[in-house]
C-alpha cells in the first residue's frame, strides 16, 4: 500500500496527455510548427509558388502571347487597370513579373534534387569507406569545384543560343546540379566519417547487415539535419544563380520573362532606374520575398531536427504574456500606492 501511494504521489499533476510518446517526425512537425518565423516563412512560400503556378497555367491555357506589344500603353506607372504598370512595349508587368517565377521554381527544385542526389550519394560513401574510395571521390570532388561556374555558363550559352529555351533551361539545371553538390558532399562525408566508428554501426556490422542498409537506414538518416539545411541554401543559391544568368542575357531570352531578365532590363539605363522604378521594384521584391522564404523554413528545418532545440508553443507564448501583464500590473499598482503614501505623508 505504501508503494502504491508513493507512486500515486510521484505521478501527480501529470495528465494522460503527458503520457503519450511522440515520434521523432511529431516531434519535428510540432517545433516547426511552433517557429513562428518558419512558419511565416512557409506560408510566404506557399502564397508566391502558388500564385506564380496559377498564372503559369493561366497563360499556358488561354495562349496569353507575350510578345504583344502595345505603343499606346508604353511605360505605365501602376493603376488598378495595371497593378504593376507596363514596360517599354506596352506589356503588362503583373503578368510578366509572376510568370517570370515558373523559370526560377523549376530551375530551383530540379537542380537541388540533382545537387543534393549526387552530394549525399557520394559523400556517404566517401565517408563510409574511406582509404582509395575516399581519395578518388574527393579528389573528383576537388576537380568538379574548381570549374568556373560563370565562364561554363558563357559557353553553355554561346552553344546553345540558337536552341529552344526548354533545351536551354535543361541545361542550365544540369550544369547547376553538377556544380552545386560538392559542398554537401564534404559535409557527409565528414559526418559519416565520424559516425561509423560509433556503438550503433559497430553493432549493425555484427548483426551482419548489409553495407548498403547501414549507409541508407542509418547513417544517412543521421546526417538528414545537415543534409536539409544545405538544399535550402542550394536552392535559394539556385535561384539566384538562375537570376543572374537572365541578368547576363545567358538564360532563357525573350519573350519568356524571369525575375533576373526584368531586372536587367531596367538597369540597362539612369533613366529606367529613376523615372520607371516599378520595372524593377517588383521582380525585385518577388525575388527577395522568395528567397527570404526559402532562408526562414531552411532555418525551421534545421532546430525542427535537431533533437536538441528547444521550442515554445503557443500556450506557453500566451502564459508568459499574461505573466508579463500581470507584472505590469502590480508594478504599477505599486508604483500608485507609494505616490499616494507620499502624498498622504506630506
Amino acid at each position: 500500500m505504501a508503494t502504491n501511494t508513493s507512486i500515486k504521489e510521484e505521478n501527480k499533476g501529470f495528465s494522460k496527455e503527458d503520457e503519450v510518446i511522440l515520434s521523432p517526425t511529431q516531434m519535428m512537425i510540432i517545433k516547426f510548427r511552433n517557429n513562428r518565423l518558419a512558419m511565416f516563412g512557409f506560408w510566404l512560400f506557399t502564397i508566391i509558388v502558388a500564385v506564380v503556378v496559377v498564372t503559369h497555367f493561366y497563360t499556358k491555357f488561354t495562349g496569353y502571347d507575350f510578345s504583344y506589344t502595345d505603343s499606346a500603353l508604353k511605360n505605365l506607372p501602376p493603376s488598378w487597370e495595371f497593378p504593376f504598370g507596363t514596360d517599354k512595349y506596352g506589356r503588362n508587368t503583373i503578368i510578366r513579373v509572376l510568370e517570370g517565377g515558373w523559370i526560377s521554381i523549376q530551375v530551383g527544385f530540379l537542380s537541388t534534387l540533382m545537387a543534393v542526389t549526387i552530394g549525399v550519394t557520394m559523400g556517404a560513401i566517401a565517408g563510409y569507406f574511406g582509404g582509395i574510395v575516399d581519395n578518388i571521390i574527393m579528389r573528383f570532388v576537388e576537380v568538379i569545384y574548381s570549374f568556373p561556374f560563370l565562364a561554363l555558363a558563357y559557353i553553355i550559352s554561346a552553344i546553345f543560343r540558337d536552341e529552344p529555351a526548354e533545351f536551354r533551361l535543361f541545361f542550365i539545371v544540369i550544369t547547376l546540379g553538377l556544380i552545386r553538390w560538392t559542398g554537401l558532399a564534404r559535409l557527409v562525408r565528414g559526418q559519416i566519417m565520424s559516425l561509423r566508428e560509433q556503438d550503433f554501426i559497430l553493432a549493425t556490422k555484427a548483426l551482419g547487415i548489409s553495407r548498403r542498409h547501414q549507409i541508407t537506414r542509418h547513417l544517412i538518416p543521421n546526417v538528414l539535419a545537415i543534409v536539409v539545411v544545405s538544399a535550402t541554401l542550394t536552392f535559394a543559391v539556385s535561384i539566384l544563380s538562375e537570376a543572374f544568368l537572365s541578368y547576363l542575357n545567358l538564360s532563357v531570352t525573350e519573350p519568356i520573362p524571369t525575375w533576373g531578365a526584368l531586372i536587367a532590363k531596367a538597369a540597362k539605363n539612369s533613366t529606367s532606374l529613376r523615372k520607371f522604378w516599378w520595372i524593377w521594384v517588383f521582380p525585385g521584391t518577388m525575388l527577395f520575398l522568395f528567397i527570404m522564404s526559402i532562408n526562414l523554413i531552411g532555418e525551421g528545418l534545421r532546430d525542427a531536427i535537431d533533437p536538441k532545440s528547444e521550442y515554445t508553443t503557443k500556450e506557453q507564448r500566451k502564459n508568459a504574456r499574461l505573466v508579463r501583464k500581470k507584472a505590469k500590473q502590480e508594478a504599477k499598482a505599486l508604483k500608485a500606492a507609494r505616490a499616494a503614501k507620499s502624498e498622504g505623508g506630506a
